[in-house]
């Protein structure tokens, strides 16, 4: 597991050397890269980059926001809930993403951490679900129509697939 920022650094320059590693042995072989192949990979690094990147910012953020937190002042048990629930889902998305790229890199099946990703997504619509019909009992929330709308169509047409999934369960 990515410990550190320093971790997650380590592991891009040893994606990158894998890369150059890569390209002498295509050159030794006379077998170089096309010039797309080339800009993708490059594209694919300087990706890599700037989630390091905003991964620093966010984690300066979050030791700030811890500090803010300690103090106790000013907090909102159902927006602390919400909070908790983001950075649960980021937590476990940036655990799956972790463990599909290691299994990626050894050439393992990638399926099951696939499959953990979608039984998190599968409860967290479920908690979705459940704060959503509580806000929609709740009066004092005016609600836009639009999104509603779309809203009820999504779970509509999720109902249906589920409806045809569970039936051959």
């Amino acid at each position: 597991m990515l410990a550190t920022l320093a971790d997650l650094r380590t592991f891009l320059v040893t994606n990158e050397g894998a890369l150059l590693r890569f390209r002498v042995l295509a050159s030794t072989r006379y077998d170089l890269l096309s010039m797309s192949e080339a800009a993708a990979a490059k594209s694919e690094l300087a990706s890599a980059v700037e989630v390091s990147q905003r991964l620093e910012k966010v984690i300066a953020e979050l030791r700030n926001l811890h500090e803010l937190l300690l103090s106790g002042e000013g907090l909102d048990a159902r927006i602390l809930t919400d909070f908790r629930d983001a950075l649960n889902r980021v937590r476990n998305t940036a655990w799956s993403a972790q463990q599909y790229l290691a299994q990626k890199t050894t050439g393992a099946d990638s399926a099951g951490v696939l499959s953990l990703l979608t039984g998190e997504r599968v409860r967290v619509a479920y908690q979705l679900c459940q704060a959503l019909q509580a806000d929609l009992k709740n009066s004092e929330i005016k609600f836009q129509t639009g999104p509603l709308i779309q809203l009820y169509l999504a779970a509509k047409a999720l109902t249906e697939q589920l409806g045809d999934v569970v039936g051959k369960v």
